[in-house]
């Protein structure tokens, strides 16, 4: 799965396929970032005694730390280095060919992600989802920098698919679910105490999924299928980091909401989305699929697995 964008809709409802395979799934992205940061936590102490240490045991046989970080390694250390590779990798193909990536560019790509679906970047922040994106915009832009694409074709491709450029507001939402009204109730005082939002969601919230990611939903609007309504309801009424006082959802639990960032409706011109559709129908020219390995060699790119 890559980042669904309005402009692989080539007529509605058929959609276009982009020629660029993307650096990771989000789900993998997820699961390799906050992997990466458990990763670096556990390597600021690597005394001898912090390899030995008891994590957890069963039956009275200890697992230790150095066990626990091998099996991470092995599960996901691989993805998680081939990421940073990939990240590291087109920074210096920016450079090289002397391209750049504006904010502005970096807010349109986000906007038009968000809207389609209420798309979803669960466990990425916002600056590890901005990075992710101007990633992928230079990977694109590097890949189609010597493709002529003629305006009338721009132009027809703008007028086809118009709607998809009006961007429905989305919330960058959290939640905290729980068993029943009183619990939620508690979970509410203990937000007004001073307590992390976060850190309770990773505690009390019955939604694992979630609150294994502080509570983090990703992105969600009134096109989003796969979340209750009356979180997206709840979360409508929000400003940026307001947290919502509690509210049932359709299988009788209790939920709390908390709204991180907002991404307001608006509508792009021809000009503001140009570049965009330019770069777009240049992918579709692309013979085969490119990813950012294919410049590992270009720029020296080596790492512990050995050859790419």
């Amino acid at each position: 799965m890559r980042f669904n964008r309005p402009t692989e809709l080539a007529s509605a409802p058929q959609k276009k396929r982009l020629k660029t395979k993307p650096f990771v799934t989000l789900l993998g992205v997820l699961l390799a970032m906050n992997v990466f940061w458990v990763f670096h936590w556990l390597l600021t102490d690597r005394s001898p005694a912090a390899d030995t240490e008891e994590v957890a045991s069963v039956a009275g046989e200890p697992i230790t730390r150095a066990e626990w970080m091998s099996a991470m390694e092995q599960e996901v250390g691989r993805e998680v280095l081939e990421d940073l590779v990939n990240h590291r990798v087109m920074n210096a193909a920016a450079k090289e060919y002397g391209i750049k990536v504006s904010d502005k560019e970096v807010d349109l790509e986000l906007a038009l992600i968000t809207s389609v679906d209420g798309q979803q970047h669960s466990g990425l922040d916002t600056e590890q989802t901005r990075n992710q994106i101007r990633s992928e915009l230079i990977l694109e832009k590097v890949l189609t920098k010597d493709v002529v694409i003629k305006e009338s074709a721009i132009k027809k491709y703008f007028e086809q698919n118009e709607m998809f450029f009006h961007v429905l507001p989305a919330y960058r939402t959290s939640i905290i679910v729980s068993a029943t009204e009183k619990e939620a109730k508690q979970v509410a005082d203990e937000l007004k105490g001073g307590s992390a939002f976060s850190a309770l969601a990773k505690e009390r919230s019955i939604d694992r999924s979630s609150g294994n990611l502080g509570g983090d939903l990703g992105y969600v609007n009134s096109q989003t299928e796969d979340v209750d309504p009356q979180v997206i309801k709840a979360a409508e009424k929000l400003k940026a980091d307001e947290v919502g006082k509690p509210f049932a959802l359709k299988d009788g639990t209790y939920a709390i909401v908390t709204v991180l960032e907002t991404i307001k409706e608006r509508d792009f011109t021809y000009a503001e989305v140009n570049d965009h559709i330019k770069r777009q129908l240049a992918l579709e020219q692309l013979p085969e699929s490119v990813s950012p390995e294919a410049f590992w060699k270009e720029f020296d790119a080596e790492w512990f697995y050995g050859k790419k």
